[in-house]
């Protein structure tokens, strides 16, 4: 009998505890927000990009270096599983190879929930880009830019991606340097190219919660900017800052974003 007394008692207390554990679990506020924080992981496919040091061999048998390598990211949105859309329409990110810090962006105050899409845009749209020099703070200050500009004076507008490299293929004036700048937004008193690219990627098993603030790996391919859908040579196109060029450029980099995992 005395056994029986401290087996129920034990049960009795497992029951409690699990009972507990539960209510943990189930009582978290579900009108609570939290941050969401995306993470930008530059790489060449598998290998990690090293500025100056990581090499690849592109489509048309040229082998590079990247030295610099800078992307703004804009108008970001998650999805709910749901449908709802949470927006975070002014708010902007460059993002640098060279400045690790810029590589995490947060994602202030998303509701609770599950969220299956991550949207964003790959440039500075044209309402922020015409807007007065005022209204342009933080990573848009043209001023803040130094000898790694983000904004081209003569074209009135951002560079929306900048990447530059080496490669022995390239002789422009006894340097072997190649740069692509990209930019245009579609043009403020006449048409031109518009070098914007929306990028949505699907989410799996991103849950929102009081006590849960989830880390998006996104990794950006850096060997599709120049083998995508289309195929660009070194040789033949070792430097590129004209919109309308540059657009078989973007059009590379739409499908060099993927998710690689969820913290």
């Amino acid at each position: 009998m005395k056994f029986s007394n401290k087996l129920y008692i034990g049960l009795l207390g497992l029951s409690i505890f699990a009972t507990s554990c539960d209510d943990d679990s189930m009582g978290e506020d579900p009108n609570a927000t939290n941050t969401v924080q995306v993470e930008f992981d530059n790489r060449f496919g598998s290998t990690d990009l090293v500025l100056g040091t990581t090499s690849a061999t592109n489509g048309s048998g040229e082998e590079y270096t990247v030295s610099t390598l800078n992307y703004f990211v804009s108008n970001v949105s998650l999805m709910s599983d749901m449908g709802e859309m949470i927006s975070f329409p002014d708010q902007y990110f460059l993002v640098k190879e060279s400045d690790t810090g810029s590589q995490f962006i947060d994602l202030p105050e998303v509701p609770s929930g599950n969220y299956s899409h991550l949207t964003f845009t790959v440039g500075v749209d044209s309402l922020k880009s015409i807007s007065d020099v005022s209204a342009r703070t933080g990573v848009l200050d043209v001023a803040s830019y130094g000898d790694d500009n983000m904004y081209w004076s003569w074209n009135m507008g951002y560079i929306f991606f900048k990447i530059e490299g080496n490669s022995a293929v390239v002789d422009v004036q006894g340097s072997d340097k190649f740069e692509f700048h990209i930019g245009g937004f579609g043009g403020r008193d006449a048409a031109t190219p518009n070098n914007l690219e929306q990028i949505d990627l699907h989410l799996d098993g991103v849950t929102v919660s009081a006590s849960n603030s989830p880390q998006v790996h996104v990794i950006f391919d850096v060997s599709k900017v120049m083998d995508g859908a289309n195929t660009i040579s070194l040789a033949e196109t070792p430097a590129i800052h004209n919109p309308m060029i540059g657009k078989s450029v973007s059009a590379n980099y739409m499908s060099a974003f993927t998710v690689d995992h969820v913290h």
